[in-house]
């Protein structure tokens, strides 16, 4: 039977005797779809997990986590994890991306209410029980730039030096991660996975958090690959979480221009993944739509890579794949 037609019969279980109408709401990177059940006025958000690819217990794991940190997570109200399905409260349809790209005049409100709820995420003193974001997956994320954006979309071999280049500035951005503070990290808090709620943000898509770097929620919500701010704007956001989250008691370097620079080395390592992430999803899955985020983050890699002398074989590399011209150097160097 197909997934769909399983999906219906289980929400009938759910519903006895009352008519319901199903339309796709969303879908993500990975195999898991979402769908917007209607029953009168009220909906209902149905997420079908095929347990041969999807596993559904670290969604209601981390969900329960997040919930008692208090930020707002959809509430689980039924669950089949043989079959992969579960009906969640409904957050809206509306994502921040959606509504800062039609009035980004509430920008820096939307931001300072995410940067709240990143905190309040922080705090939570069960993050420790969660799987820990160790050398291995660092080094595994970072192995998907050379996997699949080098060798697939590029279609480059890289030489001997070239690999013993990749190889030496990874351990030293692997370094910098490992050596950070560690909180519950999210992975992927940027404009797509929050929604425009009340209490704002409504937060989804969290299934694969970790107990990792303080820094790295903050990389994707500000340098987000699918939405462009200026660098200025950038810092001072990152300044204000920074301020907001020394108040609170959050492990975090007492030295702002300490704080920035493990913010931007923790983005190098995002920005090397989410190349190679966004170029496996073209070519071994078929969504092609992401390919049209790639400039965004490669224009974030080559900034930070321009700022910090040790990431200056990177950047040598990045030339060496594809030359550009590198527009005026600004920002701020530390």
């Amino acid at each position: 039977m197909e997934r769909k037609q399983l999906l219906e019969r289980w929400l009938q279980d759910q519903f006895p005797a009352q008519p319901f109408t199903l339309q796709p709401a969303s879908s993500d990177a990975s195999f898991r779809r979402y769908f917007r059940a209607s029953l009168g006025d009220q909906t209902f958000i149905v997420m079908d997990a095929p347990p041969q690819q999807e596993d559904c217990t670290p969604f209601l794991r981390v969900a329960e986590i997040l919930a008692a940190s208090g930020v707002h997570v959809p509430k689980i109200l039924a669950q089949n994890l043989d079959l992969g399905f579960l009906l969640l409260s409904d957050l809206g349809n509306t994502t921040f991306l959606q509504a800062l790209n039609h009035q980004n005049g509430n920008a820096s409100e939307l931001y300072g209410e995410a940067a709240d709820a990143l905190i309040k995420m922080q705090l939570s003193h069960q993050a420790a029980s969660l799987p820990v974001y160790d050398e291995a997956l660092l080094q595994r994320e970072l192995d998907l730039f050379p996997d699949w954006y080098i060798a697939k979309h590029l279609q480059v071999d890289l030489t001997e030096q070239q690999q013993a280049v990749l190889r030496a500035v990874f351990s030293r951005i692997v370094q910098n991660n490992l050596a950070q503070p560690k909180v519950l990290v999210h992975r992927d808090y940027h404009s797509r996975n929050l929604m425009v709620t009340s209490p704002n943000p409504g937060i989804i898509d969290f299934q694969d958090a970790v107990y990792g770097p303080v820094t790295y929620d903050l990389v994707s919500l500000f340098k987000d690959a699918y939405i462009r701010w200026d660098e200025e704007r950038i810092l001072d956001w990152t300044i204000r979480y920074w301020e907001k989250a020394r108040k609170a008691g959050l492990p975090i370097a007492a030295d702002f221009a300490e704080f920035y620079r493990d913010f931007e080395w923790m983005g190098v390592q995002r920005h090397l993944k989410v190349l190679g992430i966004f170029a496996r999803l073209n070519y071994r899955d078929g969504k092609a739509n992401y390919l049209n985020d790639m400039p965004l983050v490669m224009h974030y890699l080559r900034k930070a890579c321009e700022r910090y002398r040790e990431l200056a074989p990177l950047l040598n590399l990045l030339d060496d794949l594809h030359p550009v011209e590198s527009d005026q150097k600004i920002g701020y160097t530390f």
